[in-house]
């Protein structure tokens, strides 16, 4: 006995593996994570010595970390991950405060404006109050 092959098993055949190859060939869509505050020098150019902690968060926005132990240090952190591509951005811009009051920012900044490098670490000097 002869074994039976239809047309209609031949076209199931050819559609598995046509559904199987297709997988291969196509990445599924990912998205854009973006995670923590996003900080730029637009948003440090707000800061000033000597302003209060509500100042601060009022230019910046509530820190991401803000430490038990540091209690005079705020950290806003970034992290931004692309859908597209594994290249992962990540920035930290640190606050220090002395009686409660803003004395230096450091970390990582990013221009407001995209003609500068995307990304650059520096420390960002506070002029200190003229009492």
């Amino acid at each position: 006995m002869r074994p039976t092959f239809s047309l209609s098993s031949a076209f199931a055949v050819v559609a598995t593996a046509f559904v199987l190859t297709a997988c291969s060939f196509f990445a599924p869509y990912r998205i854009d994570v973006r995670q923590g505050n996003y900080i730029d020098d637009a948003m440090l150019e707000q800061l000033k010595p000597g302003m209060t902690r509500e100042q601060v968060r009022f230019a910046l926005g509530s820190p991401l970390v803000v430490d038990v132990f540091h209690a005079d240090r705020w950290d806003y952190v970034y992290r931004f991950k692309p859908g597209n591509r594994s290249k992962i951005e990540q920035r930290a811009v640190s606050v220090f405060f002395v009686d409660d009051k803003l004395d230096r920012v450091e970390g990582d900044t990013t221009p407001a404006d995209d003609s500068a490098p995307e990304s650059r670490n520096r420390v960002i000097e506070v002029p200190k109050a003229k009492k």
